[in-house]
């Protein structure tokens, strides 16, 4: 698995003209393949009198999966400046549609390439994006008694505690960065005088 990704921020559409058309770039983040074209149906059945709805996505923190489409362009016009405006910019598991209306000039292959690959540049301009740090889940289970004072001395050290469980113990799930395990393992054993219980479980990504 790779370090790290950067992704789109969140969800949303920037609007810009050139020459009468109306190009409307929706961006969204995109955790699957399947996620993404369901998000290009989405934004195509909200456009249904566009002239073009292209789209891009990569998916996978190494970009295993890129997909582009013209959607009736001339072809490399709009889907591959889309998708190459995405590597450049480094956005993993992300999706954009552009949605054109024509407005009745044609900007020729080199307007349409510089249209569509802007569109996407300046809807990430707006939106901005995150990083995203490979993390290995860890579940401490400690007893009620001590529960509380570690949950505060997590959080003072940092660490990203996503769920606490109260049953017959307390179970305490937080994500570590892996080269932090061996160092939070000796740490937990002196906080707790060696009562509290460390289980390793999956990788997963998680927000710097």
């Amino acid at each position: 698995m790779q370090e790290q990704y950067r992704t789109v921020a969140r969800e949303g559409v920037h609007e810009t003209e050139i020459n009468r058309s109306r190009f409307i770039c929706a961006l969204a983040p995109a955790a699957s393949e399947g996620e993404a074209q369901a998000f290009v149906a989405r934004i195509r059945k909200e456009h249904p009198t566009a002239t073009h709805n292209c789209f891009a996505y990569v998916i996978g923190a190494d970009a295993s999966v890129q997909k582009a489409s013209d959607d009736g362009e001339p072809g490399g016009t709009a889907g591959v400046p889309m998708l190459q405006m995405l590597m450049r910019r480094e956005i993993r598991y992300a999706v954009a549609v552009v949605t054109r209306y024509y407005g009745g000039v044609k900007l020729g292959a080199g307007g349409l390439i510089r249209a569509y690959g802007g569109a996407v540049g300046e809807a990430l301009d707006e939106l901005g994006s995150l990083v995203r740090q490979r993390f290995r889940l860890v579940t401490v289970t400690v007893d009620h008694q001590r529960a509380g004072k570690l949950e505060n001395d997590l959080r003072a050290t940092g660490r990203a505690v996503r769920e606490v469980r109260y049953a017959e113990a307390v179970t305490i799930e937080i994500a570590l960065p892996d080269t932090d395990v061996e160092n939070f393992r000796a740490w937990l054993a002196d906080s707790t005088a060696g009562s509290a219980e460390l289980e390793l479980g999956d990788e997963a990504y998680g927000d710097v």
